[in-house]
């Protein structure tokens, strides 16, 4: 299977322990991923959301081949999420589109049943999931499945059904309980 570069989206006031365990228990299987994601303090939050936009696609997801979305129960809220799904979506001259997946993260509150509200996820990954683009998993410290669900998404990206990305970008972190 082939080597991907891996652009990870996740919650970094919530989840930044959750993306260095990702990254620590990946690192030394070589064949699986090489990540790249923004960290806190590499965007200016006050400079102008096209700007910010255009530095998230051209400069951290420029070489990416697929995202994964670290899902923590408020990672849905966040607009640097949003933004970097929908870059991850977008097919340009330089940059051809990615792969899309989700993973639940172990402090992800699921139902009793163990199924999740779609309500509490990024909504524009949720529409991809549903729209059959991306797949969501539950966390895991498998280096072999991690790489087969990557492999997946990257040989999704440019099959049916296309990518979902035509909601309207978050302007601003989200302060409700959920994005209905």
């Amino acid at each position: 299977m082939d080597r991907h570069k891996v652009f990870v989206s996740f919650h970094h006031a919530n989840d930044q322990i959750w993306k260095d365990r990702f990254e620590a228990i990946f690192y030394n299987y070589a064949e699986v991923i090489v990540t790249r994601s923004v960290q806190d303090g590499d965007i200016d939050p006050n400079i102008h959301p096209e700007t910010a936009r255009r530095m998230i696609r051209d400069e951290y997801l420029r070489d990416a081949t697929v995202t994964v979305v670290l899902v923590g129960h408020e990672t849905w809220k966040r607009r640097f999420v949003d933004w970097e799904i929908s870059s991850t979506l977008r097919d340009t001259e330089f940059n051809p589109r990615g792969g899309l997946l989700g993973i639940l993260l172990p402090t992800f509150p699921l139902n009793p049943d163990r199924s999740y509200n779609p309500r509490i996820i990024p909504p524009r990954l949720h529409d991809n999931v549903a729209s059959g683009y991306a797949r969501l998993y539950s966390w895991t410290e498998n280096p072999a499945s991690l790489q087969q669900w990557i492999h997946e998404a990257f040989m999704r990206r440019n099959e049916n059904p296309p990518p979902v990305n035509s909601r309207e970008l978050f302007k601003y972190n989200r302060t409700t309980d959920s994005w209905t």
